[in-house]
């Protein structure tokens, strides 16, 4: 597709591309010119123009700065990354993204506002490898809630078995524990591990989020194999509230969580695998 039979208003994508090109020619600038201005190839620059290519936050601040454009790609770019999310969960990013608190609880994953790039990539990978870079991006791009003026209060359950299924191999497991721990400077988000010895518990039907606003209804959040499923239906929001309740009460607390995630990091994880798959000494 020739850039400029682009439609803007096609899609958040299309739109950047449109809104890049228009920049671009008002600066007299050809496609090598500023590629070498934003260190990237003129390549790259046509192919985002034409809607191609997934542009990334860093390269929108380049843009910016190289253009003068007062921010426009930097706030674009959230646009577009969010819209790379599949269709259904894109409700959901929209309203995490506005929460004043979050609380999940996670049975089987590390909750996406707290994955490291690596074991994010690891886990889209499973699914579908193609577009794997923009939907790493689009995971990345929803952290951004926990490092805006005011964060979101952010608080995450993980089920011990989280720690130990091995996503990526050992040295990202390993990188995405200690991230964990790291997380301890940060007073707006706070990690508990429910530990194998709680036994039955209330999240034994599966993770689920609470999304919690300072004017709007709170919401829950729930997802099958298929898709996920929101609701502010005021039962539901207090049956997941209560579920909750009793989830952090069976944890560990905070700092005895990260003594748990510490151990299971150096026990499991100690030890970079070798290229024959073996432990290095």
């Amino acid at each position: 597709m020739r850039s400029r039979e682009l439609d803007p208003s096609a899609s958040p994508l299309d739109y950047y591309g449109y809104e890049l090109r228009r920049a671009r020619e008002a600066a007299g600038l050809t496609l090598a010119q500023l590629g070498s201005v934003v260190f990237c190839t003129g390549s790259l620059i046509g192919q985002i123009e034409t809607a191609a290519k997934v542009p990334q936050r860093d390269f929108s601040e380049r843009l910016d700065a190289a253009l003068g454009t007062d921010g426009l790609f930097s706030r674009l770019v959230g646009l577009v990354l969010r819209s790379q999310l599949p269709g259904w969960f894109q409700p959901y990013a929209e309203m995490e993204a506005r929460a004043a608190y979050i609380s999940t609880f996670q049975a089987q994953l590390v909750d996406g506002l707290l994955q490291t790039e690596a074991y994010a990539r690891a886990v889209l990978r499973v699914r579908n490898e193609s577009g794997l870079d923009a939907k790493v991006a689009a995971r990345m791009e929803r952290q951004r809630v926990l490092h805006r003026n005011e964060p979101a209060a952010t608080w995450v359950v993980l089920s011990e078995a989280v720690l130990h299924q091995e996503v990526g191999g050992q040295g990202v497991m390993r990188d995405q524990l200690a991230h964990l721990l790291t997380l301890r400077d940060r007073p707006w988000v706070k990690v508990q591990v429910l530990p194998f010895e709680a036994g039955a518990h209330t999240g034994l039907m599966g993770s689920f989020a609470l999304l919690r606003f300072n004017k709007d209804p709170d919401v829950v959040y729930t997802e099958d194999f298929v898709r996920g499923h929101m609701t502010a239906n005021p039962e539901a929001v207090k049956e997941g509230s209560v579920r909750y309740d009793q989830l952090q009460a069976a944890a560990l607390p905070p700092e005895g969580s990260a003594a748990l995630i510490a151990r299971v990091m150096e026990e499991r994880y100690g030890n970079e695998p070798g290229p024959d798959g073996r432990d290095l000494a």
